[in-house]
């Protein structure tokens, strides 16, 4: 069912966006006949049915007839503004929703299938738009005024929460929710058309050769999913670390340690950062490390754990090509406290990263790696990717769709020759490029 049918519009009674005639006058009953104490008392699942019950009882004695529809629909309104999130819980509960953005109180959208759409809903007024936020970030211990007016947490559910409120918002209060995603295996993946099952046999290997990879793409085109299916290729027996701003990853290993990191708290102290994390990971003896993201100065760290006898890790980073993710990972390295030439973090570059691995939204929503690369460069050579793996894209059709094809290279002869040692088959669709001419038409500059 779509959620237009599922939620009252604007205009209705019930209110789907405005408080509307019968909505306002209930909103407090229910909480004025329950004692707050009484309520705090109560388990999670009994405030719920414990309001709808006094609220059925309040709308026969008071209220006017309705329909069994029009009934529901006005209690289950009342209930969730008094106990969730208000006209935001529907959208919570539907699987088909990976986002929620509120610009402001009179406009909401949402991401379905990787498309954006507005929904015909909007808060009754900035106020109100305010209290749902202030009880979002009120669950995670924070805070939002004029004094903090930008809040970027987790919820206890998983949900990746951004608030960020006037005056640095014009638009008004701005409310930003991505679903915490169930975990993907490759197989399913291949299922969607991310990718083909050679690819994901070659992933295999690389996985469990450690070489060390990093996922790159822009923002929504599945990096946190990828990396977690990656992550498990990783065998059992390992021990694997996993730092993340927003714990996302679901590893189903028996020996996982999972850190999140710690924004400041009120009082601006506390703050545990990706790096802090990067760098008391090495102590703890791990196999393998898997970051969710390098956004800043930890690059340095994650590069020289890749390149001083962690093989295997995983990470992801923001870039639009695998070029430009290595171009990223230097610059970012540039931003730790260590001062370090450029030349040197070049060559840290060359030394730590073995395969990058490219993703791209395209236009109908659909997210696919689009590149597999090989770093075949030393030293300080200039970067030198050796492209195994592109989607190449036709023309999106009269429907909306891009189409296209993967197809496959053979890798360079010094991973062959590494997956090899490590007992791991080359698919037959890549074969192995017998000279470095052979790469000479496919290795970027």
């Amino acid at each position: 069912m779509s959620l237009r049918a599922r939620i009252p519009a604007p205009e209705e009674n019930t209110g789907g966006g405005e408080d509307g005639p019968l909505v306002a006058p209930y909103r407090a009953k229910p909480l004025e006949e329950i004692a707050p104490a009484e309520r705090s008392a109560l388990p999670a699942a009994d405030p719920r049915a414990r309001l709808e019950r006094v609220l059925g009882h309040i709308i026969s004695r008071e209220g006017p007839v309705l329909s069994t529809v029009e009934r529901s629909q006005l209690i289950r309104r009342v209930v969730d503004e008094a106990l969730g999130l208000g006209i935001l819980e529907p959208l919570l509960e539907d699987a088909s929703i990976t986002e929620i953005m509120v610009n402001g109180p009179d406009a909401i959208f949402v991401e379905r299938a990787g498309r954006v759409e507005q929904l015909p809903l909007r808060f009754a007024s900035v106020d109100q738009l305010m209290q749902t936020i202030e009880r979002i970030v009120s669950t995670v211990n924070r805070r939002v005024d004029e004094s903090n007016p930008m809040v970027d947490a987790r919820l206890p559910s998983g949900e990746r929460v951004n608030v960020i409120i006037p005056p640095l918002s014009l638009t008004g209060p701005t409310l930003t929710i991505r679903r915490f995603p169930r975990s993907y295996t490759l197989n399913e993946l291949i299922g969607f058309g991310s990718l083909d099952e050679h690819m994901l046999f070659l992933l295999a290997g690389l996985v469990q050769a450690k070489f060390n990879v990093i996922v790159s793409g822009a923002t929504g085109t599945g990096k946190t999913t990828l990396l977690n299916a990656l992550s498990g290729l990783i065998p059992e027996g390992e021990r694997i670390i996993t730092i993340e701003d927003s714990a996302e990853l679901q590893l189903q290993q028996p020996h996982v340690i999972r850190l999140e990191s710690r924004p400041p708290n009120v009082e601006g102290k506390g703050r545990i950062t990706i790096r802090d994390l990067v760098r008391n990971s090495l102590r703890m003896r791990p196999d393998r490390i898997v970051v969710g993201e390098v956004r800043g100065g930890e690059s340095l760290d994650m590069l020289q754990a890749m390149s001083t006898g962690h093989d295997g890790s995983l990470a992801t980073v923001h870039a639009n090509s695998a070029e430009d993710a290595l171009t990223r990972l230097q610059t970012l390295a540039s931003m730790s406290d260590v001062e370090i030439p450029f030349v040197a973090l070049h060559d840290q570059i060359n030394s730590a990263v073995d395969v990058i691995i490219q993703l791209t939204r395209f236009a109908d929503g659909a997210r696919r790696v689009t590149e597999i690369a090989l770093l075949d460069s030393h030293g300080g050579e200039p970067y030198r990717l050796a492209t195994i793996a592109r989607f190449e894209a036709r023309p999106m059709t009269p429907d909306g769709r891009v189409h296209g094809a993967f197809r496959h290279f053979p890798p360079p002869r010094r991973a062959a020759d590494r997956l090899y040692m490590a007992s791991q088959p080359i698919p037959q669709a890549f074969g192995v490029a017998p000279t470095e001419n052979a790469l000479a038409t496919r290795v970027a500059r």
